[in-house]
């Protein structure tokens, strides 16, 4: 089977280093197994949306010698199939309407842990209401190609969850798992922060009869307050001006070592170093590490 990897960004500010990150790991994993990389971009939630994010996405990468296979995938352009996933859902009976805010979860059970009350009060048709998926009753099990075995149990971690929201929009968990399975990806390099995302999206799969890719969680990185590089923590975008020494940089955090003389070489030498060279199982088991500044 041919290896398929992805990186998948959302428009809610441009890239920084955090970004790189995931963008060069999942990069140099695919072509290092002489596999495909596809560039798709998150654009689902508008008021969210940095103006020029998705625009810049491609120059950047392109500037960081990070080329793609195929063409850019926009979430924005896929509701179609988000909507025949949904509705075989509802249909096969896995998920429900539901007219819940947030504070009356929270009143009613102390928590984010969904209760199922519209599974017994069902909703009146011509209430504004989101659709939630019922939760697996057992764990959630997977092996995480860096971080390893993992066990989650959904049940009472998170509860049903949802997968259309109340205004309309499609929910990040149902519209990745469609993408994924519709772009026939194998494999998804991707950082620790979306680990705990892993199982609902294994959970939908089975629900939706799609194979699952294989995952892999890179630590991500954090400023030195321990808070993972964001927009709302204020990460500075990437320098398109000066690629090599983040690529470098890139690298030396997932522990791949890189040879001190490629500092002075071109972003081809030292992408094509890389992928020859790249190990994943050298990037480091932890879910976040500090960057030194």
């Amino acid at each position: 089977m041919e290896y398929v990897g992805r990186f998948a960004p959302s428009p809610t500010g441009l890239l920084h280093f955090g970004s790189l990150l995931a963008a060069l790991a999942s990069y140099l994993d695919a072509r290092a197994n002489d596999g495909r990389w596809l560039l798709r971009i998150e654009d689902l939630d508008p008021p969210r949306e940095h103006p020029g994010a998705s625009n810049s996405f491609p120059v950047t990468l392109e500037a960081f010698g990070l080329t793609w296979d195929g063409e850019l995938c926009l979430q924005s352009e896929r509701h179609e199939y988000y909507r025949d996933a949904l509705e075989r859902l509802l249909e096969l009976g896995d998920a429900y309407r539901c007219s819940c805010s947030r504070k009356q979860v929270q009143e009613r059970s102390g928590g984010i842990i969904y209760d199922g009350f519209c599974k017994l009060e069902v909703p009146e048709e011509e209430a504004d209401a989101a659709v939630r998926v019922q939760c697996p009753a057992e764990p959630t099990r997977f092996l995480d190609l860096i971080q390893g075995p993992q066990t989650f149990d959904l049940a009472h971690t998170s509860g049903d969850f949802v997968v259309l929201r109340k205004d309309g929009l499609f929910a990040y968990q149902l519209a990745v798992v469609v993408d994924d399975h519709l772009q026939g990806i194998t494999h998804v390099v991707r950082g620790s922060d979306l680990l705990p995302e892993t199982p609902k999206q294994i959970h939908l799969q089975d629900l939706l009869g799609y194979s699952a890719p294989r995952y892999a969680h890179i630590p991500v990185a954090a400023n030195p307050e321990g808070q993972k590089l964001s927009k709302q923590t204020f990460a500075t975008a990437l320098d398109l001006e000066h690629p090599v020494p983040q690529l470098f940089e890139a690298l030396t955090f997932l522990n791949q070592s890189p040879d001190p003389a490629l500092i002075d070489a071109s972003v081809t030498e030292l992408l094509n170093w890389a992928v020859t060279n790249w190990k994943m199982e050298q990037v480091p088991p932890l879910l976040k590490q500090i960057r030194p500044q």
